[in-house]
């Protein structure tokens, strides 16, 4: 069995998250990136909002839409868990056990934080 690298283990996990982006949420994002530190997956998307969010957010001058928006996308996101968990799983080689997220309406940006059950098995690093 070929090990991946650390960095095909992230562009993997990049394609799997843009993925369910597409997939489950209706829009892809414009920029992923990830970061592998031990077991944790660290994911930063760009441009995720949708044509409707960012309608949401610009009709409601109170704040209010940001804040629907965040609930909106956090339910989504949970209840979108074992799809984004078996891509993440695929991609990486390990389990996720635990799945965090947030999104900034001001930017656009998403990101997402998901704990492996253990390091994903990858070659080591070449020394220069």
């Amino acid at each position: 069995m070929d090990l991946k690298s650390q960095g095909e283990i992230e562009a993997a996990v990049c394609d799997a998250v843009s993925r369910f982006q597409l997939e489950y949420m209706g829009r892809g994002p414009n920029r992923v990136h990830a970061h592998l530190v031990e077991n944790r997956l660290f994911v930063h998307l760009q441009g995720v909002l949708t044509a409707a969010e960012q309608r949401l957010i610009a009709g409601q001058g109170n704040g209010r839409g940001a804040e629907l928006l965040r609930q909106l996308r956090s339910h989504l996101v949970l209840a979108g868990r074992p799809m984004l968990e078996s891509l993440v799983r695929d991609a990486a080689g390990a389990a996720p056990i635990s799945v965090h997220h947030d999104i900034s309406p001001t930017t656009g940006e998403e990101v997402i934080v998901l704990t492996l059950a253990a390091p994903p098995p990858c070659r080591d690093r070449k020394r220069r």
